[in-house]
């Protein structure tokens, strides 16, 4: 430990339900796998590849923490999302053994300057700095899958100061959790801390200073904040 220059960060981790923390290695996010959402955002739904952005391990927030305004926008956006735990790696995952790779389950919000994001679709640039940004991934605790099985459906709803922002059903993903881990881990190797965040459906928009976010997933959990 003696060679490091300066002490190593702490590694980021979230809580587990029934006890034990999960630590994080890296944030995979797939965009536009809910159709709903795809149109929304001026896009055409028909089904094609996947495809993903990251976020760093420590954009986590856990346990209900305040998330800050991020600086450098006026246009913050929430997106609730199922948040998959990878607890085996591996790459070249066949999709019909793509759960026996997950640990569990977590209700997420992907947090998106959303001014930002579109400034950089106008000039053809990397979403990094919209998507990436300190805070921008608040989870909930992770649901192992040996307690929970593997949700394929299920009511997943995000509330803003108790008012339903965004209301669909995991069935709608257009890329399912097995399609997802079997094309991503064609592109990386998949390690055992590695998170896979798996899309937003429709009804995102802006929120603000004082405003609670209140997500949660059917069998699998919730996932509050408060932007401060």
């Amino acid at each position: 430990m003696d060679h490091f220059v300066f002490s190593p960060p702490m590694v980021s981790a979230i809580p587990v339900a029934g006890g034990g923390l999960f630590p994080v290695r890296r944030i995979f996010c797939v965009g536009r796998n809910y159709a709903e959402h795809v149109r929304e955002m001026g896009g055409d739904p028909d089904r094609e590849d996947p495809f993903f952005f990251t976020k760093p391990a420590d954009a986590v927030v856990i346990e209900g923490a305040a998330t800050p305004y991020p600086p450098a926008t006026s246009d913050l956006h929430h997106e609730m999302e199922l948040v998959v735990a990878i607890g085996a790696g591996g790459a070249e995952i066949d999709g019909a053994h793509a759960l026996d790779h997950i640990f569990g389950y977590a209700a997420g919000l992907d947090m998106t300057r959303r001014d930002l994001q579109a400034a950089a679709k106008k000039a053809g640039r990397p979403w990094d700095m919209s998507k990436g940004f300190d805070h921008s991934a608040p989870i909930g605790d992770i649901a192992p899958a040996a307690t929970i099985g593997h949700p394929a459906s299920g009511l997943i709803e995000l509330t803003v100061n108790g008012k339903v922002r965004q209301s669909s059903d995991l069935a709608k993903m257009i890329w399912t959790v097995p399609e997802t881990i079997a094309y991503l881990s064609r592109q990386v190797r998949l390690c055992a801390g590695d998170l896979i965040m798996t899309g937003t459906p429709e009804g995102v928009a802006a929120v603000v200073k004082g405003d609670v976010l209140e997500g949660r997933i059917a069998g699998v959990g919730s996932v509050r904040t408060q932007i401060t």
